[in-house]
């Protein structure tokens, strides 16, 4: 069987989405299933069974910027791309973003199976209503990845979805090497922007002590005005991008994870990271957050934006070994629920499902659809 999964979003820059994409191929590649990921990217792609789908712009969705490929020559090699795999099932991740997911809904040249991932307001499901409702029974099996993304998408579509939490690749993370650390640290990792709290958490930090060290690992279009504001601190560390070996050694060494956000989360796949590396979590207490994590059982939650309190679980996380260890033991327990393997397992089952059950042959597409109206300078686009 030969799965396309597409993503929206540039595979060439970090977000939840590309990750669980790629995290998600990777493990049914393990598995023996035969998958490509296209998607947009920025640059060479990131693994060889990526079909990069030309570059992205970035598009305000869901209180970010995505980096996303709303653009016709996007769509053309999607097109192409879908008549020359001739693919036997195809997984489109957040199946109404603009761009190549969109494509291959309107075209559908195969069962589809949509993972949608965003939750709290959009502004596509609020006035596109009818021309989602109009493809939506184009998906044959809806999956969400959290009870709040639901909340977003099931008033618009209506139907049936089935919940499948996202995955992690446990066995990466438990087996990276701890970066090495002088004193106490706190890591944050996410992207540079207001929803992400990464203010809240320096407001936190003056509250702190002078042992203390910051890992502020990406960025965004907040890092020069916050690294301004920061300047002159020692104990504060700018790391930029990292790959995710590095990650996942600072997530091991790190004495604290913190993820302050404000809104906007679905779903916290970086906390199920930090269980698994044995790091104590301080987050906020966002819907999102809690479908992995649980107050004083595995983590310590706190209200989003409140500096004060934020502070204070730090230091308590910090400063009580036995609080500390009790709740990482907990969160390494919790983190099993998520293995990228058994959710790999699900979606084979899905794939299969669709597959077998609809017993009729793939839907043969015109290598240039509509193929008259389009010229010979619309057709070198998609080369």
């Amino acid at each position: 069987m030969r799965v396309g999964m597409v993503c929206p979003y540039s595979l060439s820059v970090p977000g939840g989405v590309q990750a669980q994409v790629m995290g998600l191929a990777r493990q049914l590649r393990r598995d023996g299933i035969e998958v490509r990921v296209l998607g947009p990217c920025d640059g060479p792609p990131p693994a060889t069974f990526v079909t990069p789908l030309g570059n992205s712009l970035p598009t305000s969705a869901n209180g970010s910027v995505a980096p996303l490929a709303p653009d016709p020559s996007a769509a053309l090699r999607t097109m192409r791309v879908l008549f020359e795999e001739q693919f036997d099932v195809l997984h489109l991740h957040e199946p109404f973003a603009p761009g190549p997911t969109l494509t291959s809904v309107v075209v559908h040249p195969a069962p589809i199976v949509g993972t949608f991932h965003a939750a709290g307001e959009s502004a596509s499901y609020r006035y596109l209503g009818a021309p989602i409702r109009k493809y939506a029974d184009v998906i044959d099996h809806r999956v969400v990845v959290s009870k709040d993304a639901l909340a977003l998408v099931e008033p618009t579509m209506g139907g049936e979805f089935e919940v499948l939490f996202n995955g992690v690749e446990l066995e990466d993370i438990r087996a990276a090497e701890p970066w090495p650390t002088e004193g106490p640290t706190v890591f944050f990792c996410g992207r540079h922007e207001e929803r992400k709290g990464l203010d809240v958490l320096l407001a936190a930090m003056a509250q702190l002590g002078p042992e203390v060290t910051l890992w502020i690992a990406s960025n965004g279009p907040d890092t020069t005005r916050l690294q301004a504001r920061t300047r002159g601190d020692a104990r504060i560390q700018w790391l930029g991008r990292l790959s995710d070996e590095e990650k996942f050694r600072r997530l091991r060494g790190a004495h604290v994870f913190c993820a302050p956000s404000l809104r906007g989360e679905s779903f916290g796949v970086v906390l199920i990271e930090a269980m698994a590396a044995n790091t104590c979590i301080v987050a906020s207490s966002l819907d999102g957050y809690r479908n992995v994590a649980t107050d004083d059982v595995d983590s310590l939650l706190v209200p989003p934006g409140d500096a004060t309190a934020l502070a204070g679980a730090l230091q308590r996380a910090l400063n009580d070994p036995a609080l500390a260890g009790r709740l990482v033991t907990a969160g390494a327990g919790r983190a099993d629920d998520f293995s990228m393997v058994a959710l790999a397992g699900h979606y084979q089952r899905i794939y299969r499902a669709l597959h077998d059950a609809a017993g009729r042959p793939t839907r043969q597409l015109s290598p240039w659809p509509r193929a008259p109206r389009l010229g010979r300078r619309a057709r070198m686009m998609a080369r």
